[in-house]
């Protein structure tokens, strides 16, 4: 996770020329389906990119988010996507997915819905994932992570708050990923301070979402 302030992974760079092969796509009906789970645009944002569908490894912000941690130097490589759906597991990344990316001046929110089987849901954090350093940019930056006390969602759930630190700037990151039947939905926010009572009330709305599309 190389995000601190709208470093790394956070960044939109410019869009790549078109391949002259189209990357597989999703059924049509996985497609709707993925699509109708992403969050509408939350009050006082708006797009910043998506929604793309179609799989995971594929997608320009998942190209992006993979560029960024190969950019940087990781006290613990495996941490990159502890937190979140780690793109460089084959599993993830060949999946049927949507995603999509809001912003406002007080942060970032981005989203993705995918179609998994329940054995490729992330595991509980490592513990040396706790706390590690990481160079970005050429700047240290320090990631300190703990298990968010929200209600379980889904099937399954798993919540983290996320505080990167780096000279004189801190960001939050705060991560939901839920489970419902053969669906798994990544929530990431990122800011200066990311509140609880925030996170859960996306996550929440999030949820409903997963809830009709996982029927």
């Amino acid at each position: 996770m190389t995000v601190i302030a709208g470093c790394a992974s956070e960044k939109t760079a410019p869009q790549a020329p078109a391949a002259s092969a189209q990357p597989p796509q999703p059924a049509p009906a996985e497609a709707a389906k993925l699509r109708s789970a992403l969050l509408q645009v939350p009050k006082g944002m708006e797009v910043a990119y998506g929604p793309e569908i179609g799989t995971y490894g594929t997608l320009r912000f998942t190209k992006q988010s993979l560029d960024a941690i190969r950019e940087s130097k990781l006290e613990h490589p495996e941490c990159a996507g502890a937190t979140q759906l780690d793109a460089a597991r084959p599993e993830i990344a060949k999946a049927p997915a949507a995603v999509v990316k809001f912003t406002s001046a007080r942060g970032v929110i981005t989203q993705s819905v995918m179609a998994l089987p329940p054995e490729a849901f992330p595991g509980p954090l490592p513990d040396q994932c706790d706390a590690y350093s990481a160079q970005v940019r050429g700047m240290e930056v320090v990631y300190r992570t703990r298990d968010l006390a929200l209600p379980r969602q889904g099937d399954e759930s798993r919540a983290y708050l996320t505080t990167a630190s780096g000279g004189e700037r801190q960001a939050q990151i705060g991560t939901v990923t839920i489970r419902r039947g053969g669906f798994v939905m990544s929530l990431m926010v990122v800011g200066q301070e990311v509140k609880r009572a925030g996170l859960l009330e996306l996550s929440r709305l999030a949820d409903q979402n997963l809830s009709k599309a996982a029927v």
